[in-house]
C-alpha cells in the first residue's frame, strides 16, 4: 500500500517517511503554488533519501487567503495552518492516495489540523490520515535526527527549505518588502536534509 507523506525536505517529514517505509510504499509529496522552485528543492532531498517524489500544486487561491490572515493577525499561525489544512484536502483529494501522511510531532502548534479536521478529511474522502511523529516531543526527534539523518540547520531566513512558509515569506517580500518579513514572522530554526545515514 502507498502513502503519501507530505514533504519540506525536514526533518520531521523525512523522519515520518523512515518510520513507515517498513510498512508502506512511500512517496513523498510538496505542495507548491509556483511563486519558488520549492518542488525542485524538496525533489534533492527526495533524492538523498531514497523515496520517490513529487509536486502538486495548490490553487494560488489558498495563498492569497493565507496573504490575508497573515497581514491581519500580524503572525503566521493561521496561515500556515489554513494552508496545511487545502494541502492536506488536496492531496487526499487524488484518485490514487488512500493514506496521507503528515510530519507534525507532539509539541507542534503550527501546521496542525484539529481532530475535528483530520476526522472530516478521513470521513468524507475515505483516506488515511496518520501522524507517526504525534506522540514524540522535540529531543526525541532530535534523538532520531542523530542516528538516522544528515542535516542543515539554522534560522527560517537562513536554511534552504520547501515548506509552506517560504512560498508565503516570498509574497510578502514582493508585495511588501523585506522590512515586513522581520516583522510578520518570528525568528525560528528550521531544517533540511543533506542526506541519510547508513
Amino acid at each position: 500500500m502507498k502513502a503519501s507523506v507530505l514533504f519540506s525536505g525536514g526533518k520531521d517529514s523525512s523522519l515520518s517517511a523512515i518510520l513507515l517505509e517498513p510498512f508502506f510504499e512511500i512517496e513523498l509529496v510538496t505542495c507548491t503554488f509556483g511563486v519558488l522552485p520549492v518542488g525542485e528543492v524538496a525533489r534533492k532531498a527526495a533524492e538523498r533519501l531514497g523515496f520517490a517524489h513529487r509536486a502538486l500544486e495548490l490553487d494560488r487561491q489558498v495563498l492569497e487567503e493565507a496573504n490575508d490572515l497573515l497581514i491581519r493577525d500580524g503572525f503566521p499561525r493561521s496561515a500556515i495552518n489554513h494552508i496545511h489544512h487545502a494541502a492536506v484536502e488536496r492531496l487526499a483529494c487524488e484518485k490514487d492516495v488512500s493514506v496521507v501522511v503528515d510530519g507534525v510531532r507532539r509539541d507542534d502548534r503550527v501546521p496542525v489540523l484539529t481532530i475535528g479536521q483530520s476526522r472530516s478529511i478521513e470521513d468524507r474522502l475515505g483516506i488515511k490520515y496518520i501522524c507517526p511523529l504525534k506522540g514524540y516531543g522535540r529531543s526525541a526527534v532530535d534523538l532520531l535526527v542523530s542516528k538516522y539523518l544528515i542535516i542543515d540547520e539554522g534560522q527560517s531566513s537562513e536554511v534552504i527549505k520547501a515548506d509552506y512558509e517560504t512560498e508565503l515569506r516570498e509574497i510578502i517580500r514582493q508585495r511588501h518588502g523585506e522590512y515586513m518579513i522581520g516583522k510578520l514572522f518570528p525568528s525560528h530554526v528550521q531544517s533540511y536534509v543533506i542526506g541519510r545515514k547508513k
